[in-house]
């Protein structure tokens, strides 16, 4: 098997996961996971030859785009203290007390390469938490204050881990310097995401083809990220900017067709690019067994030792930090429902996945210093990285499941249909309120009037069936069965009209792109 075979079989691998993992209750990313753990252990597969430099480059950017059309700004600054304390105090945190154990049981390990140790296992992976959290139906806030987490702390980690590695390479370190390094480096990146977010929303105005707006927000994430380290910004803090801006200002409410043809490619793009991500941390056993070969007892207690740093820290900082979220919220009239039960928190301090980004940081340690000596213990760093990474993602994905159901932490789903409600009756009340103003200023005849007002309850009665359950009561049974009964003969009558547009493709002298675009028509108006 070559290179481009086993990329094949991990991208598929990544499609026929997530049927797998829905049917056994199993998050597709550790599934995936172990994937690349029994391909690597195959004799015939090829050890995977991806430049280290190239890892984060080529999958986070695509991964954190699709990570953030998910939430919005408003849900980040919603939850602003517990993400801060668990983004950027959590890392320090955690990456001082591995960087502390570290140097101490590992000889000869110097405190900058430990510093490097800590930075790049403290940041729980935002794909793989994001992925295995959002499928288990936990409550929307807490999923948030994860995803939150997951997005900002890979900043804090990478510039922490590039300046201690430039002190152990360069062998000097200032700590002004330092963190002058990490306040440009953040101000730099949200001013490139801001300035692409804003170019990008004039482009696609312009271009108006969906099919061009989609390609063009596929190319937007690598130049942000790319234009952002050029600069010496963060990469990842500038995909964040771009994406957050984009999902803020970029959103025409009526260009239909691009939103869910736009969905549905980052649906793909995720599913993918996510497969590969941890198939590849999978794959990268290779690099482990060939670091451990004759010192395995050694190596694993070291590993076995800064898991259990991760671990605990985690846990032993979550318990005040909740304690004091909570008092925040106390003190302050918020309305978003910050404050965490015990339950919560425990679900978050095993929800501490690494992946992706700590293997890349992991292989893209240095092979020299500056002085031409090998990295002080490059070895047992990335063995030690890869032994976190598996603890965690594997051990915790695959136990985050049965915890969660065992401590019965879910969402509230009385809230949630009550919302979803409150906007399907705000959607028919605009409607009508839009019919009123349209009745106004021109002449409707009485019955295409009654027709319209029918069609804007319609519209809510679409979004949420229960919100017409009140008004059902009153006396609306008739109608509302009479509205089921017209879209289903609807959407036999549109589906008829597509077998016959098909069969006419297949007709000699038939354009194909003419037949298509009729076809697209008749898809969108399925969808209404």
């Amino acid at each position: 098997m070559d290179q481009l075979a086993l990329l094949f079989v991990v991208l598929l691998g990544a499609v026929i996961s997530v049927p797998i993992g829905d049917r056994f209750g199993l998050p597709a990313p550790v599934l995936m996971t172990l994937l690349g753990i029994v391909l690597a252990v195959l004799d015939f597969v090829p050890n995977v030859s991806i430049p280290p430099v190239l890892i984060l480059p080529t999958l986070l950017p695509p991964l954190l785009y699709a990570a953030v059309r998910r939430t919005s700004w408003r849900q980040f600054t919603a939850h602003k203290r517990p993400i801060f304390l668990l983004a950027v105090a959590l890392v320090f945190v955690t990456s001082f007390c591995v960087a502390v154990v570290s140097h101490a049981i590992v000889p000869g390990l110097s405190v900058a390469a430990a510093v490097a140790l800590g930075a790049l296992v403290a940041p729980p992976d935002p794909v793989a938490v994001t992925a295995v959290a959002g499928q288990l139906g936990l409550p929307r806030r807490l999923v948030s204050i994860l995803e939150g987490e997951g997005l900002f702390n890979d900043v804090t980690a990478i510039v922490l881990y590039h300046v201690a590695i430039a002190a152990a390479v360069s062998g000097e370190f200032s700590a002004w310097r330092a963190g002058l390094d990490l306040v440009l480096s953040a101000v730099v990146a949200v001013a490139v995401g801001m300035v692409l977010g804003w170019g990008t929303n004039k482009v696609l105005n312009l271009l108006g083809d969906p099919t061009l707006q989609i390609g063009l927000t596929l190319l937007v994430p690598y130049a942000s990220y790319v234009l952002a380290e050029e600069l010496h910004g963060s990469g990842v803090l500038a995909v964040l900017t771009t994406a957050l801006f984009l999902a803020e200002y970029a959103s025409d409410a009526d260009d239909v067709l691009t939103r869910l043809a736009g969905h549905t490619v980052w649906n793909v793009v995720d599913t993918l690019v996510t497969g590969v991500a941890f198939g590849l941390i999978g794959l990268e056993l290779h690099n482990a067994l060939r670091t451990a070969s004759g010192r395995w007892g050694e190596l694993l207690g070291w590993a076995g030792v800064v898991v259990a740093v991760v671990v605990l820290v985690r846990l032993v900082w979550l318990l005040p930090a909740t304690w004091l979220t909570r008092r925040m919220h106390a003190l302050r009239d918020y309305e978003e429902d910050i404050p965490m039960t015990w339950r919560e928190t425990v679900v978050m301090w095993w929800s501490g996945m690494r992946g992706v980004a700590s293997v890349a940081l992991a292989l893209a340690i240095p092979l020299k210093t500056d002085s031409g000596a090998p990295f002080p213990d490059r070895d047992e760093i990335v063995f030690i990285a890869f032994g976190v990474i598996m603890a965690t993602l594997v051990l915790q994905g695959l136990t985050l499941p049965w915890l969660v159901k065992r401590l019965g932490v879910r969402a509230d789903t009385e809230r949630e249909k009550a919302f979803e409600e409150e906007l399907a009756a705000r959607a028919a009340r605009a409607a009508r309120r839009r019919l009123r103003e349209i009745e106004a200023v021109e002449e409707l005849p009485e019955e295409l009037s009654e027709q319209m007002l029918r069609r804007a309850f319609d519209i809510g009665l679409r979004i949420s069936p229960q919100w017409g359950e009140e008004e059902r009561r009153e006396g609306h049974d008739k109608r509302v069965r009479r509205l089921k009964r017209l879209r289903r003969i609807q959407s036999e009558m549109l589906s008829a009209a597509r077998h016959e547009v098909l069969a006419a493709r297949r007709e000699p002298g038939a354009d194909p792109e003419i037949v298509d675009r009729v076809l697209r028509h008749l898809d969108v108006r399925s969808l209404r």
